[in-house]
């Protein structure tokens, strides 16, 4: 049995802004320099709702509020991809997040906060003149303003690589996100910073969606979106590094910082060997990270679950994505129904029925309980077996006395979420098509 610690209360994650590079300070390059140089940019990242005082269990419940309507937008852009009229309508992209990172843009810079989606692809930010945006934390961008700004041809490779697109003035884009969210405007090329004064590194000629109609309430955090899913119009595609990886600390100190590192990550020292999985591809959805899960085991016992219960059936639905985005890892329910009952039947605990935690399983702690004993939980993929530590797939406040399982039930598609992978290196090879987990103390890379 693995032990989890139960203080009172927990703050989430994260502090803002650029930390460091590995380059040079004063390095500009273009948009293939990363690859070719062997260049590594380290970016901060900061939890969506960091330092607004929350327990643990209200940060997750908020949480599971978007992983929900995250997982229902995922679903539908499965759907719509499988459907014969879906042509008709623009294509629906994941969207929102958890996760916001800080870069500029233009020439002269400005700073903005954006949206880390790993579900998408398109990166784009509100633009002047706007005929509908929404109160961004940042000034609106004016293209009018940078020498660096170029809108693109309805010709150009990455205006072919859009969903939805019309010539009129330059590449026209649409972008919806499945819950009346969405962003309209020019597809354009700019010169993209990241980092702070003292090291800065910046790409050129980085195309992104210059946003002039946006909607959505879930975007009001930032000032724009940044994808990073397989497709050509994302970041780490842009980029011509093939190479990206995260490592999201721990959820008991707001203080500690997170990190996405864009490019080959050789100069991390990890004490701990990496299990590497294959990365699947989904030809309904091949901007999703889909891993082979084969199995779980709870304890020492190996749940009864079909093989293909994981699998990606012919009409694009199912399969299992990592999924930065999403806050607890979400299974498809039978499985979740196997995998609820021995966990139940191994705790020592009473379960909670009142339903309280918005958790689909919970165990009443008795008063003045610190440490709960829990069983094992290791994840069966393809040529590796995940064992996550126990912080990972429970959490418990002995103030309210419930421990809960930080996971849920789901169907048509399956996410490993960011609880799960909390305190691992998450390294994501497009070139290799694999993805491989490191155990890391985060906040001290």
């Amino acid at each position: 049995m693995a032990r989890l610690q139960s203080p009172s209360s927990f703050l989430l994650l994260m502090s803002l802004t650029i930390a460091s590079i590995f380059v040079d300070p004063t390095c500009s390059t273009s948009r293939k320099a990363l690859k070719q140089q062997h260049q590594t940019v380290r970016v901060s990242l900061h939890h969506i709702d960091s330092g607004k005082n929350l327990t643990k269990f209200e940060l997750v419940q908020k949480g599971i509020k978007r992983g929900n309507q995250r997982l229902e937008k995922l679903k539908a852009m499965v759907l719509a991809a499988s459907s014969p009229d879906s042509q008709l309508e623009a294509p629906i992209h994941a969207g929102n997040g958890e996760y916001l990172m800080q870069l500029s843009i233009g020439t002269p810079t400005e700073s903005f906060p954006a949206v880390l989606d790993t579900g998408s692809d398109l990166i784009w930010t509100q633009c002047k003149p706007c005929t509908q945006c929404y109160k961004q934390p940042t000034p609106i961008f004016d293209p009018a303003k940078s020498s660096s700004y170029s809108k693109l041809s309805c010709n150009s490779k990455l205006c072919s690589s859009l969903p939805s697109s019309t010539c009129s003035d330059g590449c026209q884009y649409v972008y919806t996100y499945g819950d009346y969210s969405m962003t309209q405007g020019v597809l354009a090329s700019e010169t993209f910073t990241f980092g702070d004064s003292g090291h800065q590194v910046s790409v050129h000629n980085v195309g992104f969606g210059c946003g002039e109609d946006n909607e959505g309430d879930g975007f009001a955090q930032a000032s724009g979106l940044v994808g990073m899913g397989r497709g050509p119009l994302s970041l780490v595609s842009q980029l011509n590094e093939p190479k990206f990886s995260y490592c999201l600390t721990s959820m008991d100190d707001d203080s500690k910082t997170s990190t996405l590192f864009l490019g080959s990550m050789a100069n991390v020292n990890a004490t701990q060997k990496a299990l590497t999985v294959p990365l699947l591809t989904n030809p309904s959805q091949p901007s999703f990270y889909y891993l082979p899960l084969e199995g779980i085991t709870v304890g020492d016992t190996r749940l009864s679950i079909e093989k293909s219960t994981f699998e990606v059936a012919d009409d694009g639905s199912g399969g299992v994505i990592i999924d930065s985005g999403t806050t607890i890892t979400y299974i498809e329910e039978g499985a979740f129904k196997a995998l609820r009952k021995e966990f139940t039947s191994q705790m020592s605990l009473s379960v909670d029925k009142s339903g309280s935690a918005g958790l689909d399983l919970c165990f009443s702690l008795p008063s003045g309980t610190n440490q709960v004993e829990v069983p094992k939980l290791i994840f069966h993929f393809r040529g590796a077996d995940l064992e996550l530590p126990s912080d990972n797939y429970m959490i418990a406040d002995s103030d309210i006395g419930l421990a809960c399982l930080a996971m849920g039930s789901s169907s048509g598609m399956s996410i490993f979420g960011n609880v799960q992978q909390q305190n691992m290196l998450v390294n994501h090879d497009l070139e290799k098509k694999t993805v491989s987990f490191v155990p890391t103390q985060c906040d001290q890379l």
